[in-house]
């Protein structure tokens, strides 16, 4: 780093809001209000699910109510996303983020709700297994869609 320069602060994102085509679908959901954040804050792009072994692109998995993540043909993929959510973590660490801002109701990611296991695309409340990670290590996490409403009230001035 440049002498005199301060460091920006750093924030860990979901890598697909970033436009990584790294979801179980080999897809991103690029979110223009977390880009954006790049202009006052390092972002550090981490796929949980990828960091923990997991293929693009891979069966869809939902968490189940007993804490596991399964896909819908049952097979148990709780350990890769356990596995990431370390990796989320470790990363978060290393790089001294501020805050995370996650995918939201993804089985990893997801901040406040998540699909309820029966891939019914039935929302519970609820956070993925790298959010819940992330937030017992004293990181402060969010999901796009909290970014995208915080740009709208800036616009109106509120």
């Amino acid at each position: 780093m440049p002498e005199g320069s301060a460091r920006r602060p750093a924030i860990l994102v979901s890598a697909c809001l970033l436009g990584f085509r790294c979801n179980h679908l080999a897809a991103a959901s690029p979110s223009a209000a977390v880009s954006a954040l790049g202009a006052e804050h390092d972002l550090v792009p981490i796929c949980p699910e990828v960091a923990g072994g997991l293929g693009v692109p891979r069966a869809a998995a939902e968490l189940q109510p007993d804490g596991s993540v399964r896909t819908a043909g049952g097979d148990d993929v709780t350990h890769a996303y356990r596995r990431g959510a370390f990796v989320a973590v470790a990363a978060a660490r290393s790089t001294g983020v501020v805050a995370a801002v996650l995918k939201a109701r993804s089985p990893s990611c997801g901040c406040a709700e998540v699909y309820d296991g029966t891939f019914t695309r039935t929302r519970v409340p609820g956070e993925g297994v790298a959010a819940r990670a992330l937030r017992e290590s004293g990181v402060a996490v969010r999901s796009e869609e909290d970014v995208a409403a915080d740009a709208r009230m800036e616009a109106r001035g509120a």
